[in-house]
């Protein structure tokens, strides 16, 4: 009876986990989307203010002794680190060139490369009926595209980027977190300041720092706190993320992220 108990709440405790990322990936989608038209904030400097704000809020936690950080060799999480960049900067990029109904329709994709990459690199097997859902995904990808979907062509490059780079990202989130031994929190704690470093280094000969259309410019007030709220929200995507995938798998999150995709255009 106990064990039944504790798997029903176990079971809770994924679906709640779920529905969380869900709700404030929808949100961050939608905040972003508002900031590049209206505000014109470049997109690795606010991704940059997420990897930042996403360290901020781990520490705060460790702090609060709500996990114990645990020492881990920068050299084995540098792969992780750089796709991290990669996953956020070239989805940004994406949402920034694309409408959004063209962004969530691209991020479908995922789920089939992400199983492409665990049958072929990990040698993992997987049921026939999860095989069986990448036909209607990928056709209803296809035709959605051809029939719906005004066509861009440096949209669909960063489109097709950010899938490929999320999925190996998150493949290699579940591995490291079992090669580690590590929960998300451990793992990302060490993870954000190494892709916050990389990103430092990399904003200014992409994007400019001071003046007009710059990280440091004369941005509003209203601005200034949409970034901080998309900073805050970005921890908890990432966050929940990393949970997920550290409780179940790559596919489990992106057939959550599927159960979202459809719905508004910009």
């Amino acid at each position: 009876m106990a064990l039944l108990v504790d798997r029903v709440r176990g079971h809770w405790r994924i679906a709640a986990g779920l529905l969380f990322n869900l709700l404030v990936s929808i949100c961050i989608v939608f905040l972003n989307k508002w900031i590049y038209v209206y505000h014109g904030f470049p997109n690795m400097s606010l991704t940059l203010v997420h990897f930042v704000v996403t360290w901020l809020g781990l520490y705060i936690c460790q702090k609060l002794d709500i996990f114990a950080p645990k020492s881990l060799p920068p050299s084995r999480l540098l792969l992780l680190a750089l796709s991290f960049c990669g996953f956020v900067v070239f989805t940004n990029l994406s949402l920034q060139n694309n409408t959004i109904g063209t962004y969530q329709l691209a991020k479908a994709m995922t789920t089939p490369v992400i199983i492409a990459i665990q049958t072929f690199c990990y040698q993992k097997t997987f049921s026939t009926r999860i095989q069986l859902t990448l036909i209607p995904i990928t056709l209803g990808v296809i035709l959605n595209s051809y029939y719906d979907v005004k066509f861009n062509f440096l949209g669909m490059v960063f489109a097709a980027l950010g899938v490929l780079v999320t999925s190996l990202y998150q493949v290699w989130v579940g591995a490291k977190q079992h090669e580690l031994q590590v929960n998300s929190m451990q793992l990302l704690y060490y993870q954000a300041p190494m892709s916050s470093a990389m990103l430092l280094v990399a904003v200014p000969f992409f994007e400019p720092v001071f003046g007009e259309g710059g990280i440091f410019g004369p941005w509003s007030v209203s601005a200034l706190l949409m970034v901080l709220l998309s900073g805050v929200i970005a921890f908890m995507v990432n966050l929940s993320i990393y949970w997920i995938i550290g409780n179940t798998s790559p596919v489990t999150q992106e057939m959550k992220s599927l159960a979202g995709c459809h719905g508004s255009r910009l």
